[in-house]
């Protein structure tokens, strides 16, 4: 297959209340087309400390789309065309555990994916891959994020899992105790298929769920108030940043191939026969799967 060797590129998608980066130079917003729609916003490139980055509002700036009507799609394509090597995922949650109190940091492991009503693949009719999610978060740079939150004394646990609802009302009670009983760490609305698509466009990825509340199941917490949570996400985003400022700073120890195999996660996917594939679709996967495709022909 053909190696692409690039000049690492973080990506940033921020979260409920992260709409910006601050602290980066050569500041420009700029619009990425994608065939695959429009991405919630423009992108947001610039560099700290030398290195590049590209930061993207996951709801647009404003706050404009819910979670369900986000183009999961159009975004990681969008982050892909634009460079991006690797993705830190930043994430408003609730949390399951008396011990995750608002503030905590969670450097999620695993998702359980209860979404419904999204594009969950950029694969389908005449070009159908299969990547492993096996492990769907980057240990490299879980291990970054982790080494972050301590460097900026963030509270924070390593490991855990996410469970991603469709949204976007709360859980009921009975979803919250059922939940609970599953193992699940924290909940949200966003992660997936966001952490899939960037499986398939071979970025490693990265989430960072940071607590804004408890979720129902707490008897303090019977009702989730959005008033409440925009305080935490406030705070929380100071501290997204300092953490995105330490970890953009390791970017420069990225070796050329990823550990994980996250970065050739097609290499081993695309099953449908040369002769059967769609040229439309194949057309549309140009920034995805360019590398295997084009080492394919």
């Amino acid at each position: 297959m053909t190696e692409f060797h690039q000049t690492p590129v973080l990506g940033i998608i921020g979260g409920s209340g992260l709409y910006d980066i601050d602290g980066l130079e050569g500041v420009r917003w700029e619009k990425v087309t994608s065939p695959w729609g429009e991405p919630s916003d423009e992108l947001l490139f610039g560099t700290l400390d030398g290195i590049q980055m590209v930061f993207l509002p996951r709801h647009g700036r404003g706050h404009r789309f819910s979670p369900s009507t986000i183009n999961y799609r159009a975004n990681i394509d969008a982050l892909k065309r634009a460079g991006v090597t690797d993705i830190i995922s930043l994430s408003a949650v609730g949390s399951f555990h008396e011990h995750l109190a608002p503030g905590t940091f969670v450097i999620v492991d695993q998702f359980i994916d209860r979404t419904f009503a999204r594009e969950k693949s950029f694969f389908g009719t005449g070009m159908v891959a299969h990547v492993s999610m096996a492990h769907p978060v980057n240990a490299r740079l879980g291990d970054w994020c982790e080494a972050a939150c301590k460097s900026a004394d963030i509270p924070m646990q390593r490991g855990g899992t996410y469970l991603v609802m469709e949204g976007p009302q709360f859980s009921t009670l009975a979803e919250s105790n059922l939940y609970r009983q599953w193992g699940c760490d924290v909940i949200g609305m966003t992660n997936m298929p966001e952490a899939k698509l960037a499986r398939e466009a071979e970025i490693p990825y990265c989430t960072v769920a940071m607590v804004t509340d408890f979720d129902c199941w707490h008897p303090d917490h019977d009702n989730v108030e959005v008033d409440a949570i925009i305080q935490v996400l406030l705070n929380n985003a100071d501290k997204a940043r300092q953490l995105v400022r330490t970890v953009a700073a390791m970017m420069s120890k990225r070796p050329m191939v990823c550990p994980s195999g996250d970065d050739r996660a097609l290499e081993a996917a695309l099953i449908t026969h040369a002769e059967a594939r769609d040229p439309v679709l194949l057309e549309k996967l140009d920034a995805v799967a360019g590398r295997v495709l084009k080492g394919a022909n």
